[in-house]
């Protein structure tokens, strides 16, 4: 899907529909009560979808505090997503992360600053040229504390730009992590034509606009 999606770079652009789950279906994901993930050895978990997982792993893995990021899909309604599922934008599912962190050096309220921070939060359904359903930004709470800072986060960006925040706000239900070939794909395969003019671009953006946030061998 994304050697497609670097060919639109150099061609034209796709769009494609919103099929990420009937409204019924995502009603009953809305109004689901968050599941919290429990610290341990002192290593707390958020999660995050904002385009391809490609670029935010690799972004999230550059920031102190954090140890590890997993790239996988949650925010759909089908169970043991696939890569190849989750592209038809039917089973409600995006591209996400898991974000694996220490909260006495790096906190949850900073990781939603990194996350508006590092993509247009004004793009409906994806990021660039990666468009559709899978490639939607969510933010997910897994309490209530969470929630209140993704909202007033949220609010006060809109009131900067003034305009409209795309990000959905979900309840965390589930993780699924993607298959082993995505895992630490910006590291592995920097030769790749899409990790040099897509991802690789993202995540230097980033760094000139948090230098403090991040690693120093990063």
């Amino acid at each position: 899907m994304k050697k497609i999606i670097v060919a639109c770079l150099i061609t034209i652009a796709f769009s494609c529909e919103n099929k990420a789950q009937t409204p019924k279906a995502q009603e009953a994901i809305l109004n689901a009560k968050p599941v919290e993930v429990p610290t341990k050895n002192g290593k707390a978990k958020a999660y995050f979808a904002s385009g391809c997982f490609w670029c935010v792993e690799a972004i999230y893995e550059s920031v102190k505090g954090v140890d590890e990021v997993i790239s996988g899909y949650s925010g759909g309604h089908t169970q043991n997503p696939t890569y190849e599922a989750s592209n038809t934008g039917k089973t409600g599912h995006a591209e996400a992360v898991e974000v694996i962190y220490n909260p006495n050096i790096v906190s949850f309220e900073t990781l939603v600053d990194v996350y508006f921070g590092s993509q247009n939060p004004t793009q409906v359904n994806g990021q660039g040229n990666d468009r559709g359903s899978q490639y939607r930004s969510i933010i997910f709470y897994q309490n209530d504390e969470q929630k209140q800072i993704i909202l007033k986060k949220k609010d006060a960006l809109a009131k900067k730009l003034n305009a409209t925040i795309a990000a959905e706000v979900y309840p965390f239900q589930k993780f699924w992590r993607a298959e082993d070939y995505h895992q630490n794909y910006e590291r592995l395969h920097p030769n790749n034509s899409y990790i040099q003019n897509v991802s690789i671009p993202r995540l230097n953006r980033f760094k000139a606009k948090f230098p403090d946030l991040l690693k120093e061998n990063k």
